[in-house]
């Protein structure tokens, strides 16, 4: 009868041994595939920011058209469709630009590479836009650059 008792704990003791690895490989599983969406996502907005600064180029490029002869203007006009073509694929995997001027500095959406003093507007106001930002859903794929107003009179570290 002991030994019954012997085998009876060993089948336990197997099933319960099999029961975890089977959890840990579960886990294992889910934790790989959890990388994996991590990796493929960070490979995509890297890709997406890569993408984006030749975009603001392409803009800068036609905003100078307006003064231009008839003839160039009607080439800006096949490249601004080219380039709401390249806009709408960024749209389409949810892309999009964010407005800056006016709201309140957010470290985590803007990057300040410049400051001004002044009275008119509270403090960490962005006044300027040097470089769109650019998110996908919560996430921000290029921060925008921009200045920010300061107190007069406050030295702020420098």
């Amino acid at each position: 009868m002991e030994e019954t008792n012997n085998t009876v704990e060993e089948i336990i003791d197997y099933k319960d041994k099999y029961l975890r690895q089977l959890a840990e490989l579960e886990n294992a599983r889910k934790r790989m595939q959890k990388e994996k969406q991590e990796a493929v996502r960070y490979a995509m907005d890297n890709l997406l920011a890569d993408f984006i600064a030749p975009l603001d180029s392409f803009e800068g490029a036609l905003k100078c058209a307006d003064g231009m002869s008839d003839e160039v203007k009607n080439w800006a006009m096949g490249f601004q469709m080219i380039l709401t073509q390249f806009q709408d694929v960024l749209k389409g995997e949810g892309v999009e630009a964010f407005v800056s001027i006016g709201k309140l500095f957010d470290p985590h959406m803007h990057e300040a590479v410049e400051m001004e003093e002044r009275e008119d507007v509270p403090e960490g106001t962005i006044l300027q836009e040097y470089v769109k930002g650019y998110r996908c859903g919560e996430r921000i794929i290029r921060p925008a650059r921009v200045k920010v107003a300061k107190l007069k009179g406050e030295s702020h570290g420098e």
